[in-house]
């Protein structure tokens, strides 16, 4: 037993002990981790394959989803815009059916005056001069001019 245990002690047998050791802890280590690591990475793989899916299927909903919401809302401004636009014209519609109305608007816009009345026009100098200093009006006939103003009065 004395030589067993002097082959126990020496450093050689040590050594062996010790990298044999080392070696099985080494390769449980790598085992664990090339366990965890594909169990990891198919899972992961699945997970990502998933998720790819998942975006890749409601991407182009989302867009036209958005899209449309942006289009109701538009229609819905422009409906309410056609909304106020036929109350200011039944308003001025109403405004029409009254007498003094009219005679008011002839009054303004045409120069009317009621009998008895005396009528006075007043010329401004400086918008006759404005006027004459037209550019393109110089040089062209008369004509031209005319025709011109009558798309002119067609234009907003």
């Amino acid at each position: 037993m004395a030589g067993k245990d002097r082959d126990r002690f020496s450093t050689a047998t040590r050594l062996r002990l010790l990298g044999e050791q080392t070696a099985a802890r080494v390769y449980r280590s790598q085992n664990r981790r090339q366990a965890r690591r594909s169990r990891l990475t198919g899972r992961a793989a699945f997970l990502a394959l998933i998720v790819c899916s998942l975006v890749v299927a409601l991407a182009y909903p989302m867009r036209q989803y958005v899209s449309q919401r942006d289009q109701i809302a538009e229609q819905e401004r422009l409906s309410q815009e056609a909304r106020e636009r036929t109350e200011e014209l039944r308003d001025e519609k109403a405004r029409l059916k009254d007498d003094a109305y009219i005679r008011r608007l002839a009054r303004q816009h045409l120069h009317y005056v009621l009998p008895g009345e005396t009528g006075y026009t007043v010329a401004d100098p400086d918008a006759a001069e404005v006027r004459r200093g037209e550019p393109g009006a110089t040089g062209r006939p008369w004509h031209s001019n005319l025709w011109d103003g009558v798309d002119s009065a067609d234009r907003e």
